[in-house]
């Protein structure tokens, strides 16, 4: 029997962040990503991609400058067949929301509002307001052409865009999300939320959400950002700058959807996908909040850790750790002095974001008093789990 194919393909993605400098990077992984998506495309038996869905803040603030660049890296790179979707956020409101929303008129001919039906599909797309809210106009326009999504087919997916999280949903859903379309979508299980402003990685597994309905970010061509307020350098990391990737979503006659996260740095798909089999079923969902009841932890298999103390850092050089499924999420790094006294914590990313993890890592600081140490190095799992075992070593300044 045959694979089956998909009858809907589109690529959905955010914060672009594009400057007023044409030659800007976020325009030139723009174009890559195009091309590769369209490279892939054309590679199987359902050849097109039948919209490309940009969810907020393509500009970096709004000028019509950025407006413009955005046109034209996107348009000529598209295929006869694919539709645009372009909505409006915080970074694009610069000028003024009212001045925006003219401009995506005048520039792209689109409205702040969306709904149309592709291949069957309702795809349904929410500019916000006041920055990144949603007030009256905005609630009516999404429970409107929600219930006629669900009068036309209640089984059938819809795809619903809006630029910030819903809170309490995907990864940096708290501190970037919002809760002011929640009492209209949580009546929609088949509802596919894609959403973005907190610039948090497509290949961290909690970018995928299901409670009431399935949730997912959509990355960004600029920066990464997280949500762990207490790593070490902030919620930037230092290598978060290596930072492109989108969703590809593929939808089936049957109303299954396959979502697979794309790296455009590296030109590949991350080694998995996500299905969601029967969106109107939440019965039937699978990324939920059980995941953090997983018992699997990190482990080392390699515990040679080295410390520099040259000049006037301190240098703990340690190599990953593994795990049995997804990826670790950071460390946490703890420093005793000789009396078992803490005298330095601190929590440390995996660099998971990047498709090739660095082998090993360095945690540098200040260098500390005269005296004997001990390190201790732990793996975190995304969901909490600690590893078991820990890189441990001892020191002497």
């Amino acid at each position: 029997m045959s694979e089956k194919q998909p009858v809907l393909r589109f690529i959905a993605m955010s914060d672009v962040h594009v400057k007023d400098d044409p030659s800007c990077v976020e325009l030139a992984r723009l174009r890559k990503g195009l091309a590769e998506g369209y490279a892939y495309a054309r590679s199987q038996p359902y050849d097109r991609i039948d919209q490309i869905v940009v969810i907020g803040d393509f500009a970096n603030n709004g000028t019509e400058q950025q407006m413009i660049n955005f046109k034209e890296a996107l348009y000529p790179n598209l295929g006869e067949e694919t539709g645009v979707i372009i909505s409006t956020a915080s970074h694009e409101y610069g000028a003024g929301e009212d001045v925006a929303k003219e401009r995506l008129k005048r520039i792209y001919g689109l409205d702040p509002f969306i709904h149309r039906v592709v291949n069957g599909f309702h795809f349904i797309s929410v500019s916000s307001t006041r920055g990144c809210r949603f007030d009256d106009a905005e609630k009516a326009f999404a429970a409107d052409s929600l219930k006629q999504a669900f009068d036309d087919d209640p089984r059938k997916p819809v795809f619903f865009f809006q630029h910030p999280h819903v809170s309490g949903t995907v990864a940096c859903g708290i501190a970037w999300g919002e809760d002011d379309l929640i009492p209209i979508l949580v009546n929609y299980p088949q509802i596919i939320n894609f959403s973005g402003h907190s610039h948090a990685p497509v290949n961290d597994p909690r970018s995928i959400h299901q409670k009431h309905f399935t949730s997912l970010g959509t990355g960004t061509l600029s920066y990464f950002e997280c949500e762990d307020f207490d790593m070490y350098y902030g919620t930037v990391p230092p290598t978060g700058k290596e930072a492109a990737q989108y969703l590809v979503v593929e939808a089936y006659a049957d109303n299954s959807v396959v979502v697979k996260p794309y790296d455009i740095i590296t030109g590949q798909f991350f080694p998995y996908v996500w299905h969601i089999d029967t969106p109107s079923d939440p019965d039937t969902f699978i990324y939920t909040d059980k995941r953090y009841e997983t018992s699997v932890r990190p482990y080392f298999t390699d515990k040679t850790a080295k410390v520099d103390l040259s000049g006037d850092k301190l240098r703990i050089t340690y190599p990953q750790a593994s795990i049995d499924e997804d990826r670790v999420d950071y460390y946490m790094i703890t420093i005793r002095r000789a009396d078992g006294v803490i005298c330095r914590r601190a929590c440390m990313y995996s660099d998971y974001f990047m498709y090739y993890m660095p082998e090993t890592l360095t945690f540098e600081l200040e260098l500390l008093p005269a005296g004997e140490y001990k390190a201790q190095i732990k793996a975190i799992s995304f969901w909490g789990k600690e590893s078991a075992d820990s890189i441990d070593l001892q020191f002497r300044v």
